[in-house]
């Protein structure tokens, strides 16, 4: 561990296993800058690079990202064709390195509305890392929770008309089963950048606990620096789970 990182492990509590963000600003970050949006995106990349390789190095077992919503493709043709070549591109660019530090990409979303060059590129990068063993990097592309449990509730009906369950049997493990971040844990923590503070139609049932960070941050100025802040503050929050704060305490002492 280096000295940075010690100093960013001081706080109490354990460190997330699951990190949610929802890259917001842009857009923004460019209009600031008099620059066209896609210039954001492109340095929307750079962070996401810098923060996949923080989060490796801190131990963080997923890091799901929230890269294009189902929404996005109501944005201007323009803006969204820009936005397809440039997935295309940086999954081909960062699929070495990302194999070579051991992270896993898994992707989640209605990825077959995705150009099919870009669903290639996608795929390629999924199977070349498909054996790593650190890092869960999930992408999600053309994702919306409502679009999952939709698809969710869909694939319950199908078994239960075919006799493949009992609708009286559906539990939470249940559903969780037919979600597509089905075997991972829920997230701990979902940061949002660029001031907003909403959820914007990602994760919804996976955040029921999750605890809440919102930066004014855009998200091309998101580093390094200020994600180990954030990890730091979450060490510091007590989860209780519907208990009391004196029962969390018996149970950890």
């Amino acid at each position: 561990m280096t000295t940075e990182q010690t100093t960013h492990s001081q706080a109490q509590g354990a460190a997330p296993q699951h990190v949610a963000i929802i890259m917001d600003g842009n857009g923004r970050w460019a209009r600031q800058r008099m620059q066209v949006r896609s210039e954001g995106h492109a340095e929307g990349v750079n962070s996401v690079h810098n923060i996949t390789k923080v989060a490796s190095d801190c131990g963080v077992k997923y890091l799901t990202l929230y890269a294009f919503s189902t929404e996005n493709w109501n944005r201007p043709t323009e803006e969204v064709d820009t936005l397809m070549r440039l997935i295309g591109t940086a999954i081909r660019n960062e699929t070495p390195e990302l194999k070579a530090n051991n992270v896993h990409i898994n992707l989640i979303g209605d990825i077959a509305r995705l150009p099919e060059d870009v669903q290639a590129d996608l795929e390629a990068g999924r199977k070349a890392t498909e054996n790593c063993t650190g890092l869960n990097l999930n992408l999600c592309l053309s994702y919306s929770a409502r679009w999952e449990l939709i698809r969710a509730v869909k694939e319950l009906a199908r078994r239960a008309a075919n006799g493949e369950l009992d609708p009286a049997a559906i539990d939470e493990a249940t559903i969780d089963s037919v979600l597509a971040t089905a075997g991972m844990p829920d997230p701990d923590l979902l940061i949002r950048t660029g001031g907003e503070q909403r959820i914007s139609n990602f994760l919804l049932w996976q955040i029921a606990y999750s605890e809440l960070y919102f930066t004014p941050t855009l998200w091309p100025d998101f580093g390094k620096e200020e994600f180990l802040d954030i990890l730091d503050n979450f060490r510091g929050r007590e989860r209780r789970f519907g208990k009391t704060s004196d029962q969390v305490k018996s149970e950890q002492s």
